[in-house]
């Protein structure tokens, strides 16, 4: 198990309520903090539906607003904080943006691409691996999608 720092609770739980964000404007709650050198340089929750885009995942909204931020395609020594691991699309976008480490809350059992299904974030003969750790936050960030889509079945 990571020992995980305070500062490492508290871009989760911003990551947390990014997707709470997300949830309330009907979109699968999740949030995601990129951060570098200990400062939040941007933040991202799902919006593929508000946006009619299908790559508006919390982790690539993070990533274009970062890479804007920074001037820089590539992010180096920054840390991505995600509430669901990411989809393969996601671990793509995270591994050609040269993102060193992430750090999701909860597995995504179908479609998880950070090691539960498959693991494109350390693929061995890509030219760049992302550092990952799991389980910050997991009962918390899986109760919230839990719940969101018992309520959206019993609609």
């Amino acid at each position: 198990m990571t020992n995980f720092t305070e500062q490492d609770h508290q871009y989760m739980q911003r990551a947390f309520e990014l997707a709470e964000i997300a949830k309330v404007k009907g979109e699968v709650p999740v949030g995601a903090v990129l951060v570098k050198d200990g400062e939040v340089v941007s933040e991202g929750f799902n919006q593929p539906i508000l946006s009619n885009d299908p790559t508006a995942h919390a982790e690539v909204v993070a990533l274009r607003k970062a890479g804007k931020a920074l001037q820089n395609y590539r992010l180096v020594d920054t840390t991505l904080y995600v509430t669901l691991e990411p989809c393969a699309m996601c671990a793509m976008a995270l591994v050609h943006a040269r993102v060193s480490k992430v750090i999701f809350a909860t597995e995504d059992p179908r479609t998880g691409a950070g090691g539960s299904v498959l693991n494109i974030l350390k693929y061995q003969t890509f030219n760049h691996h992302c550092d990952v750790s799991s389980g910050l936050l997991k009962d918390q960030c899986s109760e919230q999608l839990k719940a969101f889509f018992k309520k959206k079945r019993n609609k």
